[in-house]
């Protein structure tokens, strides 16, 4: 008989999982901790997230002497991404801080921030500062993201 893969637990991801931005990493596989303590944490104003994955496309690799085509991992790529925050009635929010053209590092830490788990490093530019306005909700403002080169995933979260 197989064995069978480990039992998950369950978590709900708010309240638990932490976003951060990180003006300088010198190694996204392997990122300090005084590096990330330099960073912003931004869950506390983040009210929505899109993208934040990448995915692999397959190339066909056809041969004359068979009619299967089988295939092979081709090209990675991520999902264009955003995180949308909370607007400020004063201004003094995310605008003074993810300013268009601004680079670094959106870390997210799936599970919280507990060294050994695991968090996924994006290398990042702020491609735009995208106000959202609809009549009846709060004001927001979307960030949206150029993810750089491959993000690191599943790095080690580093000791206090």
């Amino acid at each position: 008989m197989a064995t069978p893969i480990n039992a998950s637990i369950r978590y709900y991801r708010r309240g638990t999982t932490k976003v951060l931005w990180v003006p300088s990493i010198a190694n996204k596989s392997a990122p300090t901790r005084a590096e990330l303590d330099a960073g912003t944490a931004l869950e506390g104003e983040t009210g929505a997230m899109a993208g934040w994955q990448t995915t692999s496309s397959t190339v066909p690799t056809p041969a004359l002497g068979s009619r299967f085509t089988p295939v092979v991992g081709g090209e990675i790529t991520a999902a264009d991404s955003s995180l949308t925050f909370w607007a400020s009635s004063d201004a003094d929010d995310v605008r003074t801080l993810l300013t268009r053209e601004s680079t670094g590092f959106v870390v997210w830490m799936d599970e919280g921030d507990v060294p050994a788990q695991t968090m996924d490093v994006y290398p990042v530019t702020v491609t735009s500062q995208a106000k959202v306005r609809e009549l009846d909700s709060a004001a927001q403002i979307m960030a949206q993201f150029a993810i750089t080169s491959e993000p690191a995933e599943n790095v080690t979260i580093p000791a206090s």
